[in-house]
């Protein structure tokens, strides 16, 4: 484990609270974030992360920030899943764009804190029982293969755990009142349907843990590396989301990319535990690899994507134009 000094811990907490106050007063006021905006936030955001990355490359060694580097790739790579599911959830809900925003810097906070929780207790289990890598390989390659496969189960917002839950607690009327969460009717509180737009924001979070959490865990099993990655790319997830809001669907072979993606992250694990548990001769995958691996695929599709535009849906024709 990496001896990281308290000030960088320190740093690390201050720089993403004084982030998330910084984004909380920029968008005070509610309003439509068109893509200038959201292509300069996201180039912000990306900028503060590899700034972060460069403070550990000089204070913790090369190891840990290509470690770093590797694993914020990667789960900004598989966070891109995530994007559409906001856009089903948002469509589902009718969420009025300039409230979307709002919806997802508040399902950012929980979603740092639920990969905070997950990422310590996988960090926790693998020191202890190098054989979890075993089943969290099977966990990478089964969700590959429904990706290959386009297996991914429809996601009905509405029917999730966490809006059925809500929905018993408390209340939850059927029209917006503005950008706000809670309302009184009858001297009654009752929440607004952005509050279940959140919930349902972080249900969604939870299914898509199973498959970053290994993932970043092939990567690195230091708790600072592993978080501070993933705490970098969950901050810059609004702001790719409302710059490629409209572009979501050229980019089609982006889902056969994270495939090859999940599929040799889970080939990693393998040769990892196999080399920790059955022989040290059994080669390890190094993490320049991984994240040469990771960059080659990830442009790849982009690529392919945009030069190869996805065929019309069955049935259509030139008069549907």
């Amino acid at each position: 484990m990496l001896e990281v000094p308290l000030w960088l811990w320190m740093a690390f907490a201050a720089t993403v609270v004084v982030s998330l106050a910084v984004d909380l007063l920029a968008h005070r006021t509610a309003h439509v974030i068109g893509f200038k905006e959201a292509a300069a936030w996201s180039g912000l955001w990306v900028g503060l992360a590899l700034l972060f990355g460069g403070v550990v490359f000089l204070v913790l060694g090369t190891t840990a920030g290509t470690e770093y580097t590797t694993a914020w790739l990667l789960e900004k790579s598989l966070s891109v899943d995530n994007l559409f599911v906001f856009a089903v959830i948002f469509a589902y809900f009718k969420v009025p764009r300039a409230y979307q925003h709002r919806v997802l810097f508040f399902g950012v906070i929980g979603a740092l804190v639920l990969r905070g929780i997950f990422l310590s207790l996988g960090v926790a289990v693998v020191s202890r029982f190098t054989a979890v890598l075993f089943v969290f390989a099977a966990v990478l390659f089964y969700s590959t293969y429904k990706l290959l496969k386009d297996e991914e189960a429809d996601f009905d917002p509405g029917r999730s755990f966490a809006v059925r839950l809500l929905r018993r607690v408390v209340p939850v009327r059927d029209e917006y009142a503005g950008a706000r969460f809670f309302v009184k009717e009858a001297g009654k509180r009752v929440a607004t349907p952005l509050l279940a737009v959140v919930a349902a924001i972080e249900a969604a979070d939870l299914v898509f843990a199973v498959d970053s959490v290994p993932a970043v865990l092939a990567v690195s099993d230091d708790a600072f590396v592993v978080y501070t990655s993933n705490a970098f790319a969950i901050l810059g997830l609004r702001a790719l989301y409302f710059m490629l809001a409209g572009l979501l669907d050229r980019f089609h072979l982006l889902s056969k990319g994270l495939a090859i993606i999940l599929a040799f992250i889970g080939v990693k694990l393998v040769l990892q535990a196999s080399h920790k548990m059955i022989s040290p001769s059994v080669p390890e995958i190094p993490t320049p690899v991984s994240l040469g691996v990771i960059v080659v695929v990830l442009a790849a599709s982009v690529l392919l994507s945009l030069r190869r535009p996805p065929e019309p849906p069955a049935g259509s024709s030139d008069r549907d134009a």
